[in-house]
């Protein structure tokens, strides 16, 4: 089987970011780095800054102080575009609401629903819950009234509320005119 050929690129490889990012996430300054890798504050600096670019001997004894892999420097980011015009529907429920479901299917760590909901759309008119830790909801355009077992929030554009995903809750458009909401479920809910 022959080897495709590969073009090598001559385009550096802009890992400073990354570097400056697992120093803060640390919580070490250049300084403390510079003290434990032997290398100057100066140098560190450019690092970070994509001016220069580390020696293999340099960049295996940053990693091991800054606790990362080399490999986790050059990942690429797995990134998802949602349009939101491709968006999928989807159906949580209630009367006179359009969902679409604004975060990769295949995202686990959180799932972004965004709801248009009619004059006067309503939910269940029993109290539901979604399988999920956190639930927020914020409100893009219009009013939106938020029901628990025990309270009830009149919200405008520009509000949200952040309550346990578990928690029993409905909620209905009061206006004559639309509302646009974001529901965000974290982790997102199951079965979706």
């Amino acid at each position: 089987m022959k080897a495709l050929p590969v073009e090598p690129t001559n385009t550096p490889v802009a890992i400073g970011s990354r570097i400056r990012a697992a120093r803060q996430a640390q919580r070490m300054t250049i300084e403390q780095v510079a003290d434990s890798t032997g290398l100057t504050k100066g140098f560190l600096s450019r690092v970070e800054r994509d001016l220069t670019s580390p020696s293999v001997a340099s960049l295996v004894t940053l990693c091991q102080v800054l606790s990362i892999s080399i490999g986790d420097l050059f990942l690429v980011p797995e990134t998802h575009l949602t349009r939101l015009a491709e968006a999928p529907r989807i159906s949580l429920g209630g009367e006179g609401i359009n969902e679409r479901l604004m975060t990769a299917r295949s995202e686990r760590r959180l799932q972004m629903i965004r709801a248009v909901v009619e004059p006067h759309g309503r939910g269940e008119d029993e109290l539901y819950s979604v399988d999920c830790e956190v639930e927020t909801l914020h409100v893009v355009e219009g009013r939106f009234v938020l029901i628990f077992s025990n309270d009830r929030y009149e919200l405008d554009a520009g509000d949200t509320v952040t309550f346990p995903g578990r928690e029993p809750h409905t909620w209905l458009n009061p206006e004559g005119r639309t509302a646009v909401v974001l529901w965000t479920l974290v982790p997102a809910a199951s079965g979706k």
